[in-house]
């Protein structure tokens, strides 16, 4: 049996869209002599729909689309797909994640989603029931195991915990099947290719049998999937994988035994491909802005943001804006000048000087007799993200935010000023990270199109005079360290100290700053989520709380031992 793995990125909402887009790639699959395609998890509505699936007269688009998918479909070929469906069952959730198998005009057996994730960015739970039962079906002389994208991750080392008591492989296998199949709709972290890559290998040694995996390629708003959809033997061994990232066919023929050989995938690479994707994607599905328009500062994080835009949309739909005021250097400006020189994109120069005179005129009444502080630092910022923000208005510009992780996790940031906009590019990549993205744009240019002065200058916000980030700020090697033990591996105090020998009040410090810049971090813009823990819909943290780690501490050492049970 010829099985081809649709690798395809719907558009959420977009039933209308995604449907011709699956005819599209089933009529592509039929020209290949393929017996089944496969289509990604909720392909139909694209993922995550939210509470798209709260509405009606939306699911009823998509029970429409599914039907009409079928009846336009061609004939001879399985088209295997996901949607929502209406759950029979007058008690629980009014839907059910589906696998619906599609051949010949008709719909020949559904498979509903058992797992269903309640964690991170996920919230399955809030729209959908389980499934009532796992089964099998015949279909080409093959005994078919489908389940979808959660169903297959239930194992002990890949993920925090075993966080259900049932394992639909289990079932399925028992039940007689003789090839898994998983629809999927998994987001892409740091790692996910080999993460998966292992999961798949530890599932086919356990059963001996084949594997095939389709998941979604795109980006919707923050989540992004990499695709990455592949084939392994029942011994574990690599037969197909898709190109990550981008739209994909291929076709597996279960009586080919050949092995795949596997590309490398260097994270740095993957990160700056996930990043540029999650910016095409967001300008492309949205439909609203024809450039993008970034604030160049002279500094690394706005350098790489503008890079990256450029990959994503070329060069004739980015726009620089170098805003000095009376404290920024001339190598600023002229680091953001030789940046939109290299890069071939418009450029502007635009002083703030007066816009500061100004509000520093107008607030003097009231300021009077202060020391001059963070206040006065950030109306500068603000004079910043204002004119930034009139020009994305007059001209219909998408105002891309070039603040990254470190920043973000410590309230390094000013609301209203730079961290204005409506897509925060680096919001979930740390400082560190930037560095390393930076030296790879340039690796891949064969040239310094990010300057060199831009990553050999100590990094500064230039908000006031011989300002530098570690006057505030631990060195960001140490610093990116406590953050993403904290914000990715959930450590915290004691662990943190333990594991790495950090004085304790520097880590109580960063702790604290972290947690007391929430109320920040919940007017940030959507970000890009390319790590296991982004902020944004996959961690929420009350603003107000008071979580005091010595109390806590101290509290559990004088705390009587429990007895034994």
């Amino acid at each position: 049996m010829k099985i081809a793995l649709a690798q395809i990125n719907p558009i959420v909402g977009d039933v209308s869209g995604n449907a011709r887009k699956i005819l599209e790639y089933a009529r592509l699959a039929k020209e290949k002599n393929a017996d089944l395609v496969v289509f990604p998890e909720m392909c139909v509505t694209g993922y995550p729909p939210l509470d798209l699936l709260d509405n009606p007269v939306f699911v009823d688009a998509s029970v429409t689309a599914v039907n009409w998918i079928a009846e336009q479909g061609p004939d001879g070929i399985g088209v295997l797909i996901g949607a929502p469906v209406r759950n029979p069952d007058a008690s629980g959730k009014k839907l059910l994640n589906a696998a619906i198998l599609l051949e010949n005009g008709r719909e020949i057996h559904q498979m509903h989603k058992t797992l269903l994730p309640t964690y991170d960015v996920f919230d399955e739970s809030r729209y959908f029931s389980p499934a009532s039962e796992v089964n099998i079906f015949d279909f080409r002389d093959h005994r078919l195991g489908v389940s979808v994208c959660e169903d297959m991750w239930n194992w002990e080392g890949f993920s925090d915990d075993q966080r259900y008591a049932e394992n639909p492989l289990d079932s399925l296998a028992n039940a007689g099947a003789d090839v898994f199949i998983n629809i999927s709709a998994s987001p892409f972290s740091e790692g996910k290719h080999a993460l998966r890559t292992r999961l798949v290998e530890t599932i086919c040694a356990r059963y001996q049998l084949p594997f095939v995996l389709v998941n979604q390629v795109g980006a919707n708003t923050e989540v992004l999937f990499d695709g990455d959809s592949r084939v392994h033997a029942p011994d574990g061994s690599l037969l197909r994988c898709a190109p990550s990232f981008e739209e994909a066919l291929l076709v597996w023929d279960t009586s080919d035994p050949e092995v795949f050989d596997p590309s490398d995938h260097d994270p740095i690479e993957d990160l700056n491909k996930a990043l540029v994707m999650g910016i095409r994607d967001y300008v492309q599905k949205t439909g609203i802005f024809e450039k993008a328009l970034v604030g160049l500062s002279g500094g690394i994080d706005s350098a790489v943001t503008c890079a990256l835009a450029v990959e994503a949309l070329g060069s004739e739909r980015v726009i620089g804006v170098t805003m000095p005021s009376s404290i920024s250097s001339t190598g600023s400006v002229e680091d953001s000048r030789r940046l939109a020189e290299n890069l071939g994109i418009e450029f502007h120069h635009i002083s703030i000087e007066s816009a500061v005179d100004a509000y520093s005129e107008m607030l003097e009444p009231l300021f009077s007799g202060t020391p001059r502080g963070i206040a006065e630092e950030n109306i500068q910022a603000r004079s910043r993200g204002l004119t930034l923000m009139a020009i994305s208005n007059k001209f219909g510009h998408l105002l891309l935010t070039t603040g990254n992780k470190s920043e973000l996790s410590m309230g390094y940031a000013t609301l209203y000023g730079d961290m204005s906009g409506g897509l925060a590019v680096l919001s979930d990549v740390f400082k560190t990270q930037v560095y390393r993205l930076a030296e790879t744009i340039n690796l891949r240019a064969g040239r310094s199109v990010i300057p060199q002065d831009t990553i050999s200058k100590p990094p500064s916000a230039e908000l006031s005079e011989n300002q530098r980030d570690d006057d505030s700020l631990p060195p960001y090697s140490i610093l990116d360290d406590i953050l993403k033990r904290y914000i990715e591996r959930r450590e915290d105090l004691l662990s943190i100290v333990d594991s790495t020998g950090y004085e304790d009040e520097l880590v109580t410090g960063v702790l604290q700053t972290v947690d007391q810049s929430e109320y920040k971090r919940r007017q940030a813009p959507p970000g890009l989520r390319v790590s296991g823990k982004a902020f944004g819909m996959g961690r929420r943290l009350p603003i107000v709380m008071k979580f005091d780690r010595q109390d806590v501490n101290q509290l559990m050492m004088d705390a009587p031992a429990l007895p034994a049970s």
